[in-house]
This record gives C-alpha cells, sequence and structure tokens, in this order.
C-alpha cells in the first residue's frame, strides 16, 4: 500500500498525505458483523471529564474482529479487504467452510481468495495462526495471546511484527516490536506474518481538522495556563518556574516511573524495552 500526495493549492495540502487504499477491496462493512459505538467524549458514568482533550470526531461502527482464532482446523476463504476506522490495520472478511463469516486483521501479502486455517494441521504463511508450540522458533508472527484462550491482545497494530526467539518447556520467549523480549506460554495462540498497512506511519495529517474527525481536541500546555490551573502555569512570559516537569496534579512527568514494582508480570519479562 503506497501514500498518496496532493497539489499545493492550500496550505493543509501542501503537507497533507494519505493512504492510497489499493490494497482496499470493498468498502461496506459485513452487517452481520458490525454494532453501534457510543462516542465517551472523555466522561464518566457521571458526566464528569476523566480524559481530558476527547471529544467529536466522526461517527463510527465498530468491526466484531476474531482475536481468538479458535475456529480449529477449518479453512476459511479470504473474500474481501477492509477499511477499519477503529485501527490502523485493514481487515480481511474470511467464510469459513462451514458458512461463518468473521473479520481477522490482514497480514502483509494476504489477498483475496486465499485460504487462511487455525489449529495444528495449519501451514506457516501468513495468515495462520498456531499455539506457540507448534511455530517454528525466528518465525514473524503477531496478535499474540497473553493467556492461553484470552485472544490476541499483543502485536495488532499496523505494521508491526514480533520474533518467537526460543522456546524453553512451557514458555517461549517472545521479541515485541519495542525491544522487550517477554516469556508467553506455548500454548497461546499467535497469527504468522507481519500485520499490513505498512505506510501508515509515513502518513502526514496535514491540518489540525484531521485531528478533530478522529475525536481528538486541541491539546493545550501547561505553560501557556494560569497558576490556579497547572503547576506549571503563571510566569511573565514563557517560564517552567525552576521547577520539574509535571502533571496537573503534580505527577512528575519525566523520568518518574509509574509501573508497580509489585506487578506479577514483570517475572514473565526476560529483557526490559529500556536498557
Amino acid at each position: 500500500m503506497g501514500i498518496k500526495s496532493y497539489r499545493p493549492t492550500t496550505e493543509c495540502r501542501r503537507n497533507m498525505t494519505v493512504s492510497d487504499f489499493a490494497e482496499i477491496t470493498k468498502s461496506a462493512p459485513e452487517k452481520s458483523l458490525v454494532v453501534g459505538k457510543r462516542s465517551t467524549g472523555g466522561r464518566n458514568n457521571y458526566g464528569r471529564i476523566t480524559t481530558r482533550f476527547r471529544g467529536g470526531g466522526n461517527k463510527r461502527l465498530y468491526r466484531i474482529v476474531d482475536f481468538k482464532r479458535n475456529k480449529e482446523n477449518i479453512p476459511a476463504t479470504v473474500k474481501a479487504i477492509e477499511y477499519d476506522p477503529n485501527r490502523t490495520a485493514n481487515i480481511a472478511l474470511i467464510v469459513y467452510a462451514d458458512g461463518v463469516k468473521s473479520y481477522i486483521l490482514a497480514p502483509v501479502g494476504l489477498k483475496t481468495g486465499d485460504v487462511v486455517m487455525s489449529g495444528s494441521k495449519s501451514e506457516i504463511k501468513p495468515g495462520n495462526t498456531l499455539k506457540i508450540k507448534d511455530i517454528p522458533v525466528g518465525v514473524n508472527i503477531h496478535n499474540v495471546e497473553l493467556t492461553p484462550g484470552c485472544g490476541g491482545k499483543m502485536v495488532r497494530s499496523a505494521g508491526l511484527t514480533a520474533t518467537l526467539r526460543a522456546k524453553d518447556g512451557i514458555y517461549a520467549q517472545v521479541k515485541l516490536p519495542s525491544g522487550e523480549v517477554r516469556m508467553v506460554h506455548t500454548e497461546c495462540r499467535a497469527t504468522i506474518g507481519q500485520i499490513g498497512n505498512t505506510d501508515h506511519m509515513n502518513v502526514k495529517l496535514g491540518k489540525a481538522g484531521k485531528k478533530r474527525y478522529m475525536g481528538k481536541r486541541p491539546h493545550n500546555r501547561g505553560v501557556v495556563m494560569n497558576p490556579v490551573d497547572h503547576p506549571m502555569g503563571g510566569g511573565e512570559g514563557r517560564t517552567s518556574g525552576g521547577g520539574h516537569p509535571v502533571s496537573p496534579w503534580g505527577q512528575l512527568a519525566k523520568g518518574y516511573k509509574t509501573r508497580n514494582p509489585r506487578k506479577t508480570s514483570k517475572n514473565f519479562i526476560v529483557e526490559r524495552r529500556k536498557k
């Protein structure tokens, strides 16, 4: 998939690029696989803002994507590659041999008419899902489960891929896109290949309005506020007041470790993302 640029007819168009959507073969989603999606605007059930700078945006339908891939040893044919407004990756509409339709994340190289399958009998090719114990070491994977049967939780964004680095007993070492090496149970499932839409990271929004379409409102910095609104506000001219950068509620913003040291999952991290 490539990147499309525009003639500089305006200042916005000068810097705007979009995906050319060459892989997309179907525009309207499958009606049986979509549900309505309500926008919270960053508010909780009391109507109070709990997440700032959210609101507005285009209405979306949520596509029900199958992250579990637990329909084993039944071949499925790829009917279409579709755009999903809820994620950076594209999705593929597949139809199983028994007639059941489903959405999956579309990996690089998956085309209409290809056959994908889940289970121990599957080939090692993009789009097929196997348990980690059945995947050879060194293969690129995505949509990796953290707990057997819970569905893929890691490596689901456009262009990402993880590498199965080693196996030792009931655990395998998986190198994630962040550089972290993590132990994952060999009964967990993962999908072969790299997630498609690899050029997503090169798209330039070009104008502030594009962020509004996404439901993101303007983000104003603390240093431009008044002292009553932010600890870093106030002062004559641009100043931080000699203090360390903090959040509006005093949480240190740079270098302060916020991860719980007693978090049980730390035992599964072999190499940290930050050396």
